[in-house]
């Protein structure tokens, strides 16, 4: 198979697919080599680059479509006309945390942030960000929580070893409510809701279950 052949079969399944498709299964099915494929990701990230509605991606060893975040508003106004509940800055800083200290129990994330937790873990894992890793093997045996492959395509990290530095991050995620155009995270607005420090919004009317199966 030669550069061309493969760049296309790589189109054909990746596209058919939907979902992300592991570069370990292309290898064997397709009998190439990792650094063939790894040279007709670089092609196609640059044919699917800033300018086309559609992005070639890749993170967590596995191969993806996705639409071009610049576009993320008038997408999810004709496919979502009932938007998502908008993560707060409070939500943001908890995810940075989480990622950046995973795998992470809910009692050290308030320690850290000096608030109650509860309802950002919430939104959170409803926004499939984060996730159940485990249990600690301590008293009580408390949920860990880690980020999931939704979070490395929504921020366009191939691994979690490509976070930025987590100060830069923090600052980042600080001033996305004024300069949006920094992209880290453009599928939802960033609000504060007027909110005084140490504050998070109130609770919905139900609660995650911090006892719920861990993700193998």
């Amino acid at each position: 198979m030669n550069l061309e052949q493969l760049d296309q079969v790589l189109e054909a399944v990746v596209f058919v697919s939907g979902d992300g498709v592991s570069i370990p299964d292309l290898m064997n099915l397709l009998g190439v080599q990792k650094s063939e494929i790894k040279s007709s990701v670089e092609r196609l990230k640059k044919k699917y680059g800033s300018d086309c509605g559609i992005n070639f991606i890749m993170y967590n060893n596995k191969l993806q479509f996705c639409s071009n975040p610049t576009f993320a508003d008038p997408v999810t106004a004709v496919l979502k006309p009932t938007r998502q509940k908008q993560l707060t800055k409070a939500a943001m800083e908890a995810m940075a945390i989480i990622a950046y200290k995973q795998p992470i129990t809910r009692l050290e994330l308030e320690q850290i942030r000096g608030v109650n937790c509860d309802y950002v873990i919430q939104v959170l894992m409803g926004h499939n960000l984060i996730t159940v890793t485990g249990f600690k093997d301590a008293v009580g045996k408390p949920a860990l929580f880690g980020t999931t492959e939704e979070f490395l395509k929504r921020f366009g990290l191939e691994n979690i070893e490509q976070l930025p530095d987590y100060d830069k991050l923090l600052e980042d995620i600080r001033a996305l409510g004024q300069d949006r155009e920094k992209g880290l995270y453009n599928e939802f607005e960033i609000t504060n809701n007027g909110q005084e420090e140490g504050t998070e919004e109130e609770p919905p009317p139900f609660e995650y279950d911090e006892n719920a199966v861990a993700v193998e």
